[in-house]
């Protein structure tokens, strides 16, 4: 089952993530929404990861905001720990929602309207409002992640990389895993036919 949710998650061009980005800049909690967006598209984190995500796991000693991002196998599925490039664009929100939270040193990184932690279903359930106010049918809060293992595996060989390398950032433990959340491009494979 949870194969089948992976794979028919839908996934969601640059356009439609920014759309999403602009929209919840209106909503309370802005900057805390941002950084979810950004931590499902732009890390590929499941909603459990991004609940129990710590202050500790993307901060440094200094008090600053990393360069990566430690998942720890406390929050991770299988308990299998990685650790994650951060994107250009996630490191800014995570400063300004540090900032904004008084740079904590430990604590969730993600709270709740009332300051507590959020759990994995309130993530679940806060992506579903979020593409139904935006009338984006076929997605659900595995939209992200799908969505950032495509682009990562169009672009890596580009990067000097291989899927393992995805399926590293990723966690998963089988390769077939990761080629199961990757959409195929028609357009690419005419491409490729036509270099042959």
């Amino acid at each position: 089952m949870v194969g089948f949710m992976a794979t028919s998650a839908r996934v969601l061009a640059p356009a439609d993530v920014r759309r999403m980005l602009v929209y919840v800049g209106d909503w309370r909690a802005a900057e805390r929404n941002t950084v979810i967006i950004l931590l499902s598209f732009h890390a590929g984190l499941r909603a459990c990861e991004i609940a129990g995500l710590q202050w500790s796991m993307v901060a440094t000693a200094r008090g600053k905001i990393g360069n990566q991002i430690f998942v720890s196998g406390t929050i991770a599925k299988n308990g299998r720990q990685r650790t994650i490039p951060l994107h250009p664009e996630l490191i800014l929100a995570l400063r300004q929602l540090y900032r904004l939270e008084g740079k904590p040193t430990k604590g969730p990184v993600i709270r709740s309207l009332r300051g507590g932690h959020m759990t994995p279903r309130s993530i679940v359930n806060w992506f579903t409002q979020l593409y139904g106010e935006l009338g984006y049918d076929g997605c659900s809060s595995h939209s992200g992640r799908r969505t950032f293992i495509t682009r990562s595996a169009r672009l890596i060989v580009k990067a000097g990389g291989s899927l393992k390398d995805i399926q590293e950032l990723a966690g998963h433990s089988c390769l077939t895993t990761t080629e199961r959340y990757i959409e195929g491009d028609r357009e690419a494979q005419r491409k490729l036919i036509a270099l042959l």
